[in-house]
């Protein structure tokens, strides 16, 4: 997927790969989701962190990465990441050794503490900016929206996760494990995407599905 003239390696994980920067870029993990819903009586099985930083654990030892960008809402609310386990912390302070890791802020998580690395509202490298809330400005990779496609084949319908972009700019998947999704049909795309001229990476079982907007619903 090739962005703002730069080419970029989509992982089936959900993570989008810089193979020039060595720069690995994971967007919405929402860790702590599970503990935030109970919290509020919605009881959800407590395994979400875990399986959200096992992924991410296995795309990082797969690509080693010099840096690592989590694009905003890597965690669920603003007081997610006390909720941590000391398992948790361990394994994202292990991730984070020799390579640099930035938090982009995001609306959920405004400020993270006391788990390494360095907080940025944006970063920008070269022809590309990296933040949160997607403007559809030129070269921008941003998440936020989750987005997701249904494409119907001749043997069924399918839906899930895909990354967006019409060459200009992208919007990337949720990594998180309990993350939802928003319809590539949504308004909100047609705001970033005013023609629908954008495809849809869509994230299948072994490869990845390049395919047109107007093909998915």
């Amino acid at each position: 997927m090739d962005v703002a003239g730069t080419a970029l390696r989509v992982d089936l994980s959900g993570a989008l790969v810089w193979d020039e920067q060595r720069l690995l870029v994971v967007s919405d993990l929402h860790l702590e989701k599970g503990s935030s819903y109970a919290s509020r009586g919605t009881l959800l099985p407590p395994f979400d962190t875990v399986a959200t930083l096992r992924r991410l654990e296995a795309v990082i030892a797969h690509y080693d990465p010099r840096t690592v960008i989590a694009l905003g809402d890597s965690f669920h609310d603003r007081d997610a990441h006390t909720r941590l386990t000391g398992d948790d912390r361990a394994c994202i302070a292990n991730l984070q050794v020799g390579r640099d890791w930035i938090w982009i802020t995001g609306n959920h998580d405004p400020a993270p503490r006391g788990v390494g690395g360095e907080l940025a509202d944006e970063i920008t490298l070269g022809a590309v900016t990296f933040r949160h809330e997607p403007t559809g400005a030129p070269g921008e990779i941003a998440g936020h929206l989750h987005p997701k496609a249904r494409v119907a084949t001749r043997a069924r319908t399918l839906e899930r996760r895909c990354f967006v972009s019409d060459g200009a700019c992208a919007v990337m998947p949720a990594f998180g494990a309990y993350a939802g999704g928003l319809s590539v049909r949504d308004a909100a795309f047609a705001k970033l995407f005013p023609k629908r001229a954008f495809t849809a990476h869509v994230l299948g079982d072994t490869r990845l599905h390049s395919i047109a907007a107007a093909r998915c619903y």
